[in-house]
């Protein structure tokens, strides 16, 4: 059992890596938390550092979540297979509370989207595909991020669940927690969205 508690640690710590707070501490002498929404994600690194930066924090979120799964279940002996999908959600839920409330930056972190797309790519990978073109489709249209997010998050379990036919009800039902920690740390961005203040995002600049 140690190796479990081993796996669980270790996705915590990898969560705690807060990578927008230390690329912007490193190379531009900011903390990206005191400026823009406060928040240590990918979105607010791209409105106060830039798009490189901000790709940058979003690929290494979404790695570090992808990762935690794959090393827990790299150390996870053959006997306890079949506890493998409830071991794997509860590295989930260590990697998440990692990012949210990261150890090593004060417990001040981000809202999860990139973390939690890594761990979607490591366990869905089929609805993850279908969730992000919701997510493309509904960015280009409105330059939401906040909203294309929360619309991807809410099509990605009705895909895992009904189009994908989820056998696991562990992951079925990790699926359907999703869209409402998506929406629950996306609270303010709903009520910006409703009073029509929400800052919107372009991949290029406006003509």
């Amino acid at each position: 059992m140690w190796y479990m508690i081993l796996g669980v640690v270790i996705a915590y710590l990898l969560g705690s890596i807060s990578f927008a707070v230390w690329i912007g501490r490193i190379f531009y002498k900011v903390d990206v938390r005191e400026h823009g929404s406060g928040n240590a994600g990918t979105t607010n690194t791209i409105r106060v550092l830039g798009w490189m930066p901000g790709l940058f924090v979003l690929l290494l979120d979404a790695f570090k979540g992808w990762l935690a799964i794959h090393i827990g279940d790299g150390l996870m002996p053959d006997c306890y297979a079949g506890w493998q999908e409830y071991y794997d959600v509860l590295l989930a839920v260590s990697v998440l509370l990692g990012h949210i409330f990261p150890l090593f930056t004060g417990f001040k972190g981000g809202k999860g989207v990139a973390t939690m797309v890594g761990i979607v790519i490591a366990l869905y990978p089929e609805a993850f595909l279908g969730a992000f073109a919701v997510f493309m489709l509904v960015f280009l249209l409105t330059h939401y991020v906040s909203l294309a997010s929360i619309l991807a998050s809410i099509v990605f379990p009705v895909l895992d669940i009904f189009v994908f036919h989820q056998e696991h009800v562990v992951l079925m039902v990790f699926a359907i927690l999703v869209p409402l920690l998506i929406i629950l740390t996306h609270r303010k961005n709903i009520g910006r969205l409703l009073r029509g203040e929400e800052s919107k995002m372009y991949i290029w600049k406006k003509s």
